[in-house]
């Protein structure tokens, strides 16, 4: 696969499409970025091997306009000479060198607009990799958030907590019990404090009582 081709893929890929089709999806994207570095260490050799090529290709085309100037004024010279034979010769040599510079400017374009295109998608491929990096972050939360979530889950289903609130309920039974039994000792017994209970029980009883003949005694009188 060409340089061009990959990088066309990897751009134009979409990200969230991957992850939905992956089974892992925090492996896939750790090869998704793993692929986007190689990428990016390949393309910047690719870059400089295109800036080494085209900075030749500058050295090659100022000699060869050198070279052009150069049979140019051979000529000149030769037509100054009435020479006009190898003025013919020298013009000649002349369009043979403007070939060549010709020739030279469009290898130079072609290097231009692979540096170009490269510029353009590097540009590209580095935002997909800050995404796919800041995926992920969220995935690997997600997936630890998951998990802290299914081993919480897992021990309540498993019945530990259900036997361990049984067990809480069966020590306040016995808690119940032995308070039972401590109360039962008390059972049967007349305290101080119970017989002024009583009397104050027996005082409210008697004050109910004489209320009610009142009303009772006023009663009798109103209907008589």
């Amino acid at each position: 696969m060409g340089i061009f081709s990959r990088f066309s893929d990897i751009v134009n890929s979409n990200i969230n499409s991957l992850l939905d089709k992956a089974e892992d999806p925090q492996k896939m994207v750790r090869l998704i970025i793993q692929e986007m570095e190689d990428t990016l260490v390949e393309v910047r050799s690719t870059s400089a091997r295109l800036l080494a090529e085209k900075k030749d290709i500058q050295r090659q085309q100022q000699r060869m306009e050198n070279e052009v100037q150069e049979w140019e004024n051979k000529a000149e010279l030769a037509l100054t000479k009435e020479r006009e034979d190898l003025a013919r010769q020298a013009l000649v040599e002349k369009q043979k060198a403007q070939q060549g510079v010709d020739a030279l400017q469009q290898e130079m374009n072609r290097v231009n607009e692979s540096l170009d295109k490269l510029n353009d998608e590097i540009g590209q491929l580095q935002e997909k990799l800050a995404d796919a990096k800041s995926r992920q972050k969220t995935i690997l939360m997600r997936q630890k958030t998951a998990s802290s979530r299914l081993q919480v889950k897992q021990q309540v289903d498993s019945g530990k907590v259900d036997d361990a609130m049984q067990r809480f309920d069966r020590y306040e039974a016995k808690i119940d019990d032995l308070e039972a039994q401590v109360e039962s000792y008390d059972m049967g017994k007349r305290t101080l404090r119970d017989e002024f209970a009583e009397l104050e029980n027996e005082s409210k009883v008697n004050d109910e009582l004489e209320a009610l003949r009142a009303r009772m005694s006023s009663k009798t009188k109103q209907d008589s």
